[in-house]
């Protein structure tokens, strides 16, 4: 498989990419198997500490600290909630209000499915702010503002509101979409047809943050990846409200 690790920022201190669904941010024991961007980088660049991660299937932008003293900073600041991060979702569903909070505590690795569950005695605290991009029939394009850093956060909460992530195969349905389901009088090819998106439809857009060196602000920002783009285009076209 062809991985394409585009570069968004690289000095001393730190790197960042806009990761490609499929690929992990770090190695992961529940698919040892699959490709480790940590790993790939690693190779060109030298040593690479994680600062934060996202999910295989979500693409966007991903930070990695280049020393040892720079991973301290940027993980105090991640910890302490100095960076603000904006994600772009597909959602299943028409939401009742422009924007919402979320504020439900979560427990990771909580069922036999490994996922992560509402758990309001042991859960840790978890926040999301949403609000409505742009809103078709039957789905909706949200932007999510996550003040904490669980896993799979964001994935839950749209969950939690009734609005799960298109094609998430954890948190909805895993159903791809296809252009033969919006398009009235569709005439292709039903065994040839190619889903317009078949992944979690989770995009880190901006990433913005202190340089941990040089103190100065840095906004990092990814371009939407071309099945999330074809997919709203179709919605604009088919089912704009």
């Amino acid at each position: 498989m062809k991985l394409d690790l585009t570069l968004l920022f690289l000095d001393d201190s730190l790197l960042a990419i806009n990761k490609p669904a499929g690929i992990l941010a770090i190695p992961d024991r529940w698919d040892p198997d699959a490709p480790v961007a940590r790993s790939i980088l690693e190779k060109e660049y030298g040593a690479l500490f994680p600062v934060h991660r996202i999910d295989r299937d979500t693409t966007g932008v991903l930070v990695y600290a280049r020393s040892r003293d720079a991973h301290r900073t940027l993980s105090l600041d991640f910890s302490t909630r100095q960076v603000k991060k904006e994600y772009l979702a597909i959602v299943c569903g028409e939401p009742t209000q422009d924007s919402w909070d979320v504020n439900l505590p979560l427990r990771a690795d909580g069922d036999r499915l490994h996922r992560t569950v509402i758990d309001k005695s042991k859960g840790k605290e978890s926040f999301t702010h949403f609000e409505v991009v742009e809103r078709y029939r039957g789905y909706a394009l949200v932007r999510a503002l996550p003040e904490t850093g669980r896993t799979h956060q964001i994935r839950i909460h749209l969950a939690a509101s009734g609005l799960p992530i298109l094609a998430d195969p954890l948190y909805g349905d895993g159903k791809s979409l296809l252009l033969s389901q919006i398009k009235r009088r569709w005439k292709g090819d039903a065994f040839e047809e190619k889903p317009l998106i078949s992944r979690t439809a989770l995009h880190a857009l901006r990433v913005s943050f202190a340089h941990p060196v040089l103190k100065t602000p840095l906004v990092l920002e990814a371009p939407e990846p071309r099945d999330f783009r074809a997919a709203l285009s179709q919605m604009r076209k088919l089912l704009a409200r």
